[in-house]
């Protein structure tokens, strides 16, 4: 039997998002395009792939193989794609990517481990950049890909396409003030101390513009550079924080609450520059941002049981 590459994505996503709908929209097709392809997949193999119920689907044995599998074909299909590639291309000519300091703590740094390990012809100059600057360098030829904001980069004229959760929430010391909360209002959350990033940092100035001129007085104890310094802060108990949960590792016994603002919710998304688009390499970097945007298990609040709990690894 014969796959179709665009069929194994295809495959992978419904896999990884547990729905033929979330599948069929990362890959910009319709429904029943998206079944028809699942099903002449499933007459070829002679197999039933997918457990179809009400909620969404779930890969049988055999899918799960045919994941597995698909996922190597993909990665190997890249590296060939980026070797043949290098022979047309300047040695001396990298890949820009850009992102927010959101995207720059964890999901971009993923990312690039994967692909600069299976591309060793292929370099790679990565700039941290607010969602306006980003557009702007995309549009104007200056960027190859970006991790973006979706409330900040609609109707830009980029190719784009979802990429993953990037809510906000709110994180204290284990079995401190939040302890036996699951979600709170920023403004419930601003009558305590908290800690933040400096104020020129990408994710403070979000914050801050959709709080508005009626913002709450804040106490920060301490602002600081990086997520990670945050992160460490907090779970000395110094103060609480909003951050986005992907930054949140599920074994840093921190407590976690959902943060119930409407804006806090927000998703990233893949953007791609008008240059390079057909570029195999570009292609490949960009599947290796979406193999580390995929969700990994994170527990609601630090006092669940952690034992079901597997930590990301790339693969």
């Amino acid at each position: 039997m014969r796959y179709d590459l665009d069929d194994l994505r295809l495959f992978l996503h419904i896999v990884t998002e547990g729905s033929i709908t979330a599948g069929a929209h990362r890959m910009h097709l319709s429904l029943p395009s998206a079944s028809a392809r699942v099903r002449s997949l499933e007459h070829h193999a002679g197999v039933t792939l997918l457990i179809r119920g009400r909620r969404g689907v779930r890969p049988t044995p055999a899918g799960t193989t045919l994941a597995r599998h698909a996922r190597d074909v993909l990665d190997r299909t890249a590296r060939l794609e980026s070797a043949v590639a290098s022979y047309t291309r300047s040695p001396t000519a990298p890949l820009t990517l850009l992102g927010g300091g959101s995207a720059m703590h964890r999901l971009v740094p993923q990312a690039l481990v994967s692909f600069l390990r299976a591309h060793p012809d292929v370099d790679v100059t990565v700039s941290e950049s607010r969602t306006p600057q980003t557009v702007r360098m995309l549009a104007d030829g200056e960027a190859d890909l970006g991790v973006v904001l979706d409330d900040e980069a609609r109707d830009c004229g980029l190719r784009m396409e979802p990429l993953g959760d990037d809510s906000l929430v709110v994180i204290g010391q284990s079995g401190g003030i939040l302890a036996g909360r699951t979600a709170l209002t920023y403004g419930e959350a601003s009558e305590h101390p908290l800690v933040g990033l400096n104020a020129g940092s990408s994710l403070r100035r979000w914050i801050e513009k959709h709080l508005g001129p009626h913002a709450p007085v804040v106490r920060y104890r301490t602002t600081v550079a990086n997520l990670n310094t945050l992160l460490a802060l907090v779970a000395a108990g110094v103060g609480l924080a909003v951050v986005p949960r992907r930054a949140v590792d599920t074994h840093q016994g921190l407590d976690v609450c959902e943060l119930q603002d409407p804006w806090a919710r927000r998703h990233h998304l893949l953007a791609w520059g008008v240059k390079n688009r057909a570029s195999p390499a570009v292609a490949a970097l960009a599947e290796h941002l979406r193999h580390a945007a995929l969700p990994e298990p994170f527990p609601r609040t630090a006092h669940h049981d952690p034992a079901g709990l597997r930590p990301f690894h790339d693969g």
